[in-house]
C-alpha cells in the first residue's frame, strides 16, 4: 500500500511539474516573461487543497480500483490475493439469477426515474414563485431551502414518525379522522419507494431551487417586455424566453440530481434497514463492503456504478448540451 501511494504520489508531483514546464515553454514562444515566483506562489496557496485531494479522493480511488480485481477482507487485511474478473462474475451470476444485486439495480432505477423529474420540476416551480418580487418572498425561500441544511439522518427520523405504522402516528391519525385505518406506510413494498422519492424530493429541491434562481436573474428582462408587447402570454414567455434562458442550468441540475440519485444510501439504511424492497446499490455495495466484509466485491459494485453513471451522464451532455457551431 505505501510502494501504490509513493507511486500515485510521485505521478501527481510529476504532473504539476510537467504544467509549470509546458507552461514556461508556452510563455517562452509568445515571448512573454515567466514569472516563476507568482506561478510557485499560486502552487504554494493550492497545495492544502492537493494535499487533502491526495490523500481523501485520488488514493481511496487508485485503492478501490486495484482492490476490485482482489479477495480483499477485511478481517484478513494481509492476505490478499489476486481475483482477475472473479467479482464481476459473480456479480452478473447474481443479476442473472434475480439476487440482491438485481433487486438493487432495479429499485435503484425506479428511484431514479421517479424523484430526478420529479425534484426538477418541484425546484423550478418553487424558482418561479420565489423570483417574483413579493413581499415575503425572503421568508419563502428560508422556508423552502430548510430542509436541505437539515441532516439527511435528522431528516428520516422525522418522517419515520410521520409515517409511523402505529395508530397515534402523525400520518395515521390523519387518516383515522378519514375513517382509514392506520397503514404501514414503509413496510408495504408497493409504496415504500414512492416515500422515499418523496422525501428525497421534498430534502433536496430547494438547493435546485436558489440555483434555478440564480439562472433566471440572469434573463434578460426586455426579452419578456418584447414578448409582452407582440401580445404572448405567460405560457408563451415561459417556453420561448424561460426554458431556453434555462437550457445550460437544467443540464447541470439534471445531472446533479441523476448522480446524486444514483448514490441514494441514508434513506433506505435509516426508514427501512436492508430490505428486498427498498435495497439500493450503494447500500448493497455498504453491506458487502463493511457488514460482509467483502471489500474486493464491494470496490467491484463500486468500479461497475460508476461506469454505469458515467456512461449514462455522457449520454444526457451528448444529448441535451450546447451543440458546437
Amino acid at each position: 500500500m505505501l510502494l501504490i501511494a509513493l507511486i500515485v504520489l510521485g505521478v501527481l508531483v510529476l504532473g504539476l511539474t510537467a504544467m509549470i514546464i509546458i507552461d514556461m515553454v508556452k510563455n517562452h514562444k509568445k515571448g512573454q516573461k515567466y514569472h516563476l515566483k507568482e506561478v510557485m506562489t499560486a502552487f504554494l496557496l493550492i497545495l492544502p487543497a492537493v494535499v487533502l485531494s491526495f490523500f481523501f479522493v485520488i488514493l481511496p480511488i487508485f485503492y478501490s480500483l486495484g482492490y476490485a480485481f482482489t479477495d480483499f477482507n477485511l478481517l484478513k487485511p494481509n492476505d490478499i490475493n489476486f481475483v482477475g474478473f472473479d467479482n464481476f462474475k459473480t456479480l452478473f451470476l447474481e443479476f442473472n439469477q434475480h439476487g440482491e444485486f438485481f433487486l438493487s439495480i432495479r429499485n435503484t432505477a425506479i428511484f431514479v426515474v421517479l424523484v430526478v423529474p420529479i425534484q426538477i420540476i418541484m425546484a423550478l416551480l418553487l424558482a418561479l414563485f420565489c423570483n417574483n418580487k413579493r413581499r415575503g418572498t425572503t421568508i419563502f425561500k428560508v422556508c423552502f431551502f430548510a430542509p436541505v441544511a437539515i441532516s439527511l439522518s435528522v431528516t428520516a427520523f422525522l418522517w419515520l414518525i410521520i409515517l409511523s405504522p402505529n395508530p397515534n402516528g402523525i400520518m395515521n391519525s390523519i387518516l383515522h379522522n378519514f375513517g382509514i385505518p392506520a397503514q404501514d406506510f414503509l413496510g408495504n413494498k408497493n409504496t415504500v419507494l414512492i416515500w422515499m422519492v418523496i422525501i428525497s424530493a421534498w430534502q433536496g429541491c430547494g438547493y435546485q431551487m436558489l440555483i434555478f434562481l440564480s439562472a433566471l436573474g440572469n434573463i434578460r428582462k426586455d426579452l419578456y417586455e418584447a414578448a409582452a408587447i407582440d401580445g404572448a402570454n405567460v405560457f408563451q414567455k415561459f417556453f420561448t424566453i424561460t426554458v431556453p434562458g434555462l437550457k445550460p442550468t437544467m443540464l447541470y441540475i439534471l445531472i446533479t440530481v441523476f448522480i446524486g440519485a444514483c448514490r441514494v444510501l441514508i434513506q433506505p439504511m435509516l426508514l427501512t434497514g436492508y430490505q428486498d424492497r427498498s435495497v439500493t446499490i450503494s447500500y448493497y455495495m455498504y453491506q458487502q463492503g463493511f457488514t460482509y466484509r467483502h471489500v474486493g466485491y464491494s470496490c467491484a459494485v463500486a468500479l461497475l456504478m460508476t461506469i454505469i453513471i458515467g456512461t449514462i451522464t455522457l449520454v444526457q451532455r451528448k444529448l441535451l448540451g450546447e451543440k458546437k457551431r
